[in-house]
């Protein structure tokens, strides 16, 4: 697993990665939205932004949280609807690493 992307900041300031650590544990926790939803708007909001190592970490989080790849894929048709079809090549390149290189996903016929 690699390292956490704010690991710096325990030395650089330890103060800042407290007050983002506590505004995640707020916006990402259980409440009118459960945790899963909450996990795939924020993967497709990384999506969106081609941050495919983001996306990689939240559909993880978001399958943890009791999501399938069928809602993961789901979220992803809405940001490609929104967004545009540069946020699917960003998903692809996460989801490959989380879901393996898409040799088992069912896929009658060839892209």
């Amino acid at each position: 697993m690699p390292e956490h992307p704010l690991k710096i900041y325990e030395e650089l300031d330890p103060k800042l990665l407290s007050l983002v650590n506590d505004t995640q544990k707020s916006a990402l926790a259980d409440g009118a939205l459960p945790r899963k939803v909450k996990m795939l708007i924020a993967m497709v909001l990384d999506a969106e932004h081609g941050a495919s190592d983001g996306v990689q970490s939240l559909a993880r989080e978001a399958i943890k949280a009791g999501a399938t790849k069928e809602e993961i894929t789901e979220a992803l048709r809405v940001a490609q609807y929104i967004c545009g079809v540069g946020c699917v090549y960003t998903a692809a390149r996460a989801l490959k690493e989380v879901f393996g290189s898409g040799k088992d996903t069912g896929r009658k016929e060839p892209l």
